[in-house]
């Protein structure tokens, strides 16, 4: 499926993020926000009914084909944050002429589209939120050290690497700013390695889905992660603020197999949100199952026009 419009769309800063629109020109407007942070889906343009909706997809600063990109060490970070991302879709969804739109988002894109929704919640008309996440300090634990009981000898080499600091997420955010191309690319490739590593017990989707990338994508995707998740994804508490939410229909589809973003947010979020119903999926992993893309089926239908 090939756009019918694209662009590249100047938001400050120095930063220019890469669009396009793919489906129905007359269709539903729906933003695909990726995961990562920092890692486009190549899956974007098949996420939801091209035949019924008007489907945006950009590039997150940083990242793919918006500039400047991450792997560029000349890239300015502190440029780079959530409330950077939320203004970009703002500018973004003014540029197209859309009112409102549906958040479709998977992982850290689900971060993403709860903070927007909160700032912006008379521009959402509904949100399918798959494998979600709300970047909470919580999760981060979790994820950078939590974890680790299941997967000891992967977590040794990668903490190893960040010489035992006891904060291996800022320690990988600084090598990640290393002046030396050599340190940026094995520190980029340790932090993919071991995010492989926490999804290896998945019985359905590719390997290696970190790793798996040139060297420039995996380089860009490892310093914003490190980057977002040294500074608490530049989020406040999205659990507290789901009161926001009221009134925004949403489906929460997640993997009760998911070892890097565990169910309990989802479960939490939905207890507080009751315009959002949650389905878990009991064979599913992060990387999904057969079960899990019929779940995200049906909602995508539920909130086709």
């Amino acid at each position: 499926m090939e756009p019918y419009d694209q662009g590249m769309l100047d938001v400050g800063d120095g930063n220019r993020i890469y669009w396009e629109t793919v489906g129905d020109p007359g269709g539903k407007p729906a933003v695909f926000l990726h995961g990562g942070p920092g890692g486009p889906a190549k899956g974007a343009r098949k996420s939801l009914d091209a035949a019924k909706f008007r489907i945006v997809i950009f590039h997150q600063r940083g990242c793919g084909q918006s500039t400047p990109h991450a792997s560029d060490p000349a890239a300015d970070m502190s440029v780079n944050t959530t409330e950077h991302l939320i203004a970009d879709m703002e500018q973004l969804r003014e540029h197209l002429g859309i009112e409102k739109w549906l958040l479709y988002g998977g992982s850290w894109g689900t971060t993403l589209a709860v903070a927007y929704a909160q700032r912006h919640p008379e521009r959402v008309s509904e949100m399918i939120l798959i494998a979600v996440t709300l970047s909470s300090q919580r999760e981060l634990d979790w994820l950078y050290q939590g974890v680790s009981r299941f997967f000891p000898e992967a977590w040794a080499r990668f903490s190893a690497h960040a010489g035992g600091a006891p904060d291996v997420v800022r320690a990988y955010a600084d090598l990640m700013e290393s002046p030396d191309h050599d340190v940026r690319e094995q520190a980029a490739l340790e932090w993919c390695r071991w995010e492989d590593t926490v999804l290896s017990l998945e019985n359905f989707g590719k390997p290696d889905v970190f790793a798996d990338r040139a060297s420039g994508e995996v380089i860009a995707l490892a310093r914003i992660i490190a980057h977002y998740y040294s500074r608490g994804g530049f989020v406040d508490d999205l659990l507290g603020g789901a009161g926001k939410l009221a009134g925004i229909p949403a489906a929460l589809i997640h993997g009760r197999r998911d070892m890097s973003c565990t169910p309990d947010t989802a479960y939490a979020l939905a207890q507080a949100w009751p315009d959002a119903e949650l389905t878990l999926v009991d064979d599913s992993g992060h990387k999904g199952s057969p079960a899990f893309g019929e779940a995200i089926g049906a909602a995508v239908r539920r909130f086709s026009p």
